[in-house]
């Protein structure tokens, strides 16, 4: 595949070598501070694959955010032995995407879509998060854990590779590196065959069907992919606080990463990532300074997505740029959509 060297990729590269670099930079505590930044990524590459390229609105992300980082620290808390971290890690993501597999069969093998998926995504994540919030007595207990209500569970352990405990600036380059690689495989990941059918019944579900492509099926497994994203998310967060709690499945939980997606650029990788980094880096530093106005601000510019930049804000840049480095070409596009040549291929 054939790389095209423009803003969106130069801005993507540039981002990647700067967090490469910027632990010899700084302090240990801004470090960790932009680690979980990071591990808050993979929620919002996950609201853009399956929102921005499938067509399928979920409000439910944060429900497998939690999941997987509950599910990481019940059993890493009952097995207590640091080298079954990976294992834990692992199967974390592995149980969330096939709770999310579940749910996404049940949703579109029973023709439910729109608007519709993400009501019941939403509904799903806060019953949830309202019956972890009442497990508070003793009896709530999973093995040696107990569930600890709205409180949640703490003294969850770090991934360890062998006797090697990923703390610091160990756990940022782990982050950093599995950030790297999914970015890498979603962006080639939606530019394949695959890809453009995501695109194709994002665009056209009924006709979609009528050329062949098995609309629930595909739906299923891309939302399944999301979960599982999503749920890595849970994991490394839990990894990095040491903590977990029901507040992480909650109203705003989970309609953040679905504003923060809209407003950079539901159909851009690179946008979604970007302004998630952005946001939550202008959202500490206004917390930080006794100021608590970074979800108002947010509110105001997705008005402003809506009303005048409907492609999102990191997108319009992008086109923006590469417009004037290709004046008198065409402007380049970001938001993909070959299904004419899918289709027409079919």
């Amino acid at each position: 595949m054939k790389i095209k060297m423009n803003t969106e990729n130069m801005i993507a590269t540039l981002l990647f070598l700067f967090l490469i670099v910027y632990p010899l930079m700084t302090s240990a505590y801004k470090v960790l501070n932009l680690a979980s930044f990071l591990s808050m990524v993979f929620i919002s590459l996950s609201v853009a694959l399956i929102w921005g390229y499938a067509g399928i609105f979920s409000s439910g992300q944060s429900l497998f955010f939690g999941i997987g980082g509950y599910f990481y620290g019940i059993l890493m808390l009952n097995v207590t032995q640091p080298s079954f971290t990976l294992v834990a890690f692992i199967l974390g993501v592995v149980v969330a995407g096939l709770v999310s597999w579940l749910l996404g069969y049940i949703i579109f093998y029973g023709g439910v879509n729109d608007m519709f998926v993400g009501l019941i995504t939403l509904c799903v994540t806060l019953a949830i998060e309202t019956f972890m919030a009442q497990t508070a007595g003793p009896e709530w207990k999973i093995g040696n854990v107990s569930l600890g209500g709205y409180n949640g569970i703490n003294s969850i352990p770090t991934i360890s590779i062998g006797s090697f405990s990923l703390v610091g600036n160990n756990l940022y380059y782990f982050i950093l590196i599995l950030l790297l690689v999914v970015y890498i495989s979603l962006r080639l990941l939606v530019v394949s065959r695959w890809g453009y059918a995501l695109i194709a019944i994002r665009e056209n579900r009924e006709r979609s069907k009528m050329f062949g492509y098995n609309v629930p099926f595909i739906q299923t497994m891309v939302f399944a992919l999301g979960g599982a994203l999503a749920s890595l998310s849970g994991i490394l967060y839990a990894c990095w606080g040491g903590y977990m709690t029901p507040s992480t499945m909650s109203l705003s939980a989970a309609t953040l990463p679905v504003v923060l997606v809209a407003a950079g650029g539901r159909k851009n990788l690179t946008a979604g990532m970007i302004f998630t980094l952005i946001y939550l880096w202008f959202a500490q530093y206004l917390s930080a300074n006794g100021n608590q106005y970074a979800l108002v601000i947010l509110g105001l510019l997705l008005l402003v997505v809506i009303l005048l930049l409907p492609q999102g804000m990191l997108v319009a840049l992008f086109n923006w740029l590469d417009s004037l480095k290709l004046r008198p070409k065409a402007r380049a596009s970001y938001e993909i959509n070959p299904v004419k040549e899918v289709l027409h291929e079919k």
